[in-house]
């Protein structure tokens, strides 16, 4: 099965829906099969997304690649001085 990356924005829309069907009444299971989603999927967007709006989702994954490259900045200065 191919791996699909969702935007921050889709996976927000997607907990959602998947927030209305629980409502209706619907089970983790049903829900996760309309998403096409896996339950542990689910459970992680949960618990990263679950409180978050669209654009504060979008900044926290900014922040993180942001994260990424200083920490490889700070990285690559360590190891020319350290040659």
């Amino acid at each position: 099965m191919k791996r699909k990356r969702h935007s921050p924005e889709q996976i927000i829309a997607k907990l959602r829906e998947a927030d209305a069907g629980l409502a209706a009444g619907h089970t983790i299971g049903q829900v996760c099969q309309k998403l096409a989603v896996s339950e542990q999927t689910f459970h992680r967007w949960r618990n990263q997304y679950g409180g978050l709006k669209a654009n504060e989702a979008r900044r926290l994954k900014e922040l993180e690649r942001e994260n990424g490259r200083l920490k490889w900045a700070a990285w690559s200065v360590h190891v020319r001085i350290s040659d």
